[in-house]
């Protein structure tokens, strides 16, 4: 049985890795787990021990087929749980981040699949990631950010790469919502901000920091 914490640094490895990447560094998961390098170093050795990792110096940590699997069900566990908070106890985007962190460490598959059932097996979460299926398949998003847009083209909201509470709080007060509609109507040299149009009605002017972290679909 691992701990929690174990099963949070699994997490946060499979997040960062990706086929670009050859092997995670230690400072990478310190500062996503955000804690210092030599607990990592401490937890890696660990995991290592357990064959849940494996770790060379100088060439990162690479997650096992058990590591990875075991990353990819707390994954579904936390998007599940997003999704039920949301559309079944009316919470909003930004307010169950905590809550599921705290249910995606309930390891029980029957719970799990039986959650993806009463949902009708939803695809995405609220924040428009990717939820793994039961046998642990995951379609991640082949899609580009806002700001990858030049002036006058289009596309639609289907994800955020931020997920903190001031941000969303944010994208939900210019109406930069999943399904909304995006024209670009300018983009500044000097600092990459932009003036888009929302849905065919509002003016917004938005930071690069805002663009770089909305996941869009181009449009024609």
């Amino acid at each position: 049985m691992n701990s929690f914490t174990e099963e949070n640094y699994l997490k946060a490895i499979f997040k960062l890795s990706s086929p670009k990447v050859d092997g995670v560094s230690t400072n990478a998961i310190a500062e996503e787990i955000q804690t210092k390098a030599s607990s990592v170093t401490d937890m890696i050795k660990k995991l290592s021990d357990k064959k849940l990792v494996k770790y060379k110096k100088y060439q990162g940590v690479h997650l096992t087929k058990k590591g990875k699997e075991i990353a990819v069900s707390i994954i579904r566990n936390h998007r599940l749980w997003e999704v039920f908070l949301v559309e079944k106890l009316a919470f909003k985007w930004d307010e169950v981040h905590d809550f599921a962190e705290e249910l995606e460490h309930i390891r029980s598959k029957e719970l799990t699949n039986r959650l993806d059932a009463f949902l009708e097996f939803p695809k995405h979460d609220p924040h428009g990631d990717p939820i793994p299926d039961k046998d642990g398949n995951i379609y991640n998003h082949k899609d580009i950010t806002l700001s990858d847009l030049k002036s006058a083209e289009k596309g639609i909201v289907v994800g955020v790469k931020e997920h903190s509470k001031s941000y969303l709080n944010y994208l939900e007060s210019v109406n930069l919502v999943l399904g909304a509609e995006i024209k670009v109507n300018d983009v500044i040299d000097f600092d990459h901000s932009m003036s888009i149009t929302v849905n065919k009605k509002k003016t917004a002017n938005i930071s690069h920091q805002v663009s770089k972290n909305l996941l869009i679909k181009k449009t024609d």
